[in-house]
């Protein structure tokens, strides 16, 4: 254990067929760590005294089983030192932060990513208000100067000249997108950088300076900036490959071989995206390297694809309606000043924008993101830190981390 960001070296829990190159202890498994304190840690005989029977009444039904997953006890007996309610039960998961300390549901992942901006609202700002501002600034210099005009489309044409339209419009599409993914690529970069390491700290309830988590972050940006490139380029491969052969055969045939087999592609993209969306936290938190993170965020997704899938859809739906809210009065609010403003969003042509379009646009773009991008990082690293805890009780080492009472290391 350690006051690192990862909370206990990558070596305490190795991927798959890794060897950290140092003799440990394995890791308890939570039926075995608790038949081990069941003995030694009764409470006091008093606290175990069932409620007395009422005359007249048979003997008192027994007290309930072991708690489920969202009562705080995870069928675990309390920690040494810890707490029983009224005799029946362990008493609530220890919270020393934005979240307790025991395997979490939806709810609790998507309060602790928005309580951590609360939290550390000057650090969380700080960041991505300059990230965001650097990022639209540049996007707007893009769009109004080096981008061309999108190529008219006829909407008589057949046969070749509309397939010619079509691909000519495909590629000013993937033109514009190149630069606003690169400049998104960066900002996305220093961010999931900066507010993995914020969270780790808030998980444990202690305080961080934007000085401080960039000095943690700064050392891990080049592995993750490969990761975030490579992320990108595997899905396109992906489609790529899927889309090859119809494109090969050509004529209808091939154009319908060509769908389908995008449409496969597609389908494997998003579960490898899936798979490798740990990737990330691991990275930052475990001092993992590229190759090593994949592996253990596959390793962690195990079991749970369905479950961090839906949590994932939820949190892009929800940070989408997010940005829809803030951005739609902006540019009503952009259009109505500029006078060009409403005939480029109906024509598509980035060279008719003026400027007080673009500004208020702008505005509204940097409001937007800065709420989005602490609360996307934020369940990101949640759920790494929750499938930890399913998988190799992170609680005990989070609690100790902490340093609550009755989590001591045996023998300090």
């Amino acid at each position: 254990m350690n006051d690192s960001p990862g909370w206990a070296s990558p070596g305490s829990a190795p991927s798959d067929g890794e060897d950290s190159g140092t003799p440990g202890q394995p890791e308890p498994s939570d039926r075995a760590r608790a038949s081990s304190q069941w003995s030694r840690n009764q409470p006091p005989a008093g606290q175990w005294s069932p409620p007395a029977a009422t005359p007249g009444q048979g003997t008192p039904p027994p007290p309930p089983g072991p708690p489920g997953p969202q009562q705080g006890g995870w069928g675990r007996p309390p920690a040494p030192g810890g707490n029983w309610n009224h005799g029946w039960g362990p008493a609530p998961a220890a919270k020393p932060g934005v979240i307790p300390l025991r395997p979490l549901g939806v709810g609790e992942i998507l309060d602790g990513a928005v309580s951590t901006m609360r939290a550390h609202w000057r650090t969380v700002l700080g960041l991505t208000l300059t990230v965001a501002v650097i990022t639209q600034v540049a996007d707007i210099l893009v769009q109004r100067y080096l981008l061309p005009d999108p190529p008219d489309i006829d909407p008589n044409a057949t046969g070749s000249e509309a397939i010619d339209q079509a691909l000519a419009s495909l590629r000013s599409s993937l033109l514009y997108l190149l630069p606003v993914g690169v400049l998104a690529l960066i900002g996305t970069l220093f961010v999931t950088a900066v507010l993995t390491v914020v969270i780790s700290r808030s998980v444990l309830g202690r305080p961080v300076t934007l000085r401080e988590a960039w000095a943690e972050a700064r050392p891990r940006l080049l592995p993750l900036l490969g990761l975030l490139v490579l992320l990108p380029l595997m899905a396109g491969a992906v489609v790529g490959i899927g889309i090859l052969p119809g494109a090969l055969i050509g004529s209808d045939g091939g154009a319908a071989l060509a769908g389908l087999g995008g449409l496969a592609a597609v389908v494997v993209v998003i579960w490898l995206l899936v798979q490798f969306s740990l990737a990330a936290p691991a990275l930052m938190l475990e001092r993992q390297g590229l190759v090593k993170s994949l592996r253990r965020s596959a390793k962690l997704v195990r079991g749970a694809w369905w479950r961090i899938f839906g949590i994932t859809l939820l949190t892009l739906l929800l940070t989408f309606i997010v940005s829809m809210i803030i951005a739609i009065p902006f540019t009503v609010i952009g259009t109505l000043v500029d006078d060009g403003g409403a005939g480029s969003l109906f024509s598509g042509s980035t060279s008719d924008f003026g400027w007080p379009f673009l500004i208020i646009t702008g505005i509204g773009a940097v409001i937007g993101s800065a709420i989005t991008y602490p609360i996307s990082a934020g369940v990101a690293a949640l759920l790494y830190v929750d499938q930890r805890i399913r998988r190799e009780a992170l609680d005990l080492d989070l609690a100790r981390a902490a340093n609550l009472p009755g989590y001591e290391t045996p023998g300090s």
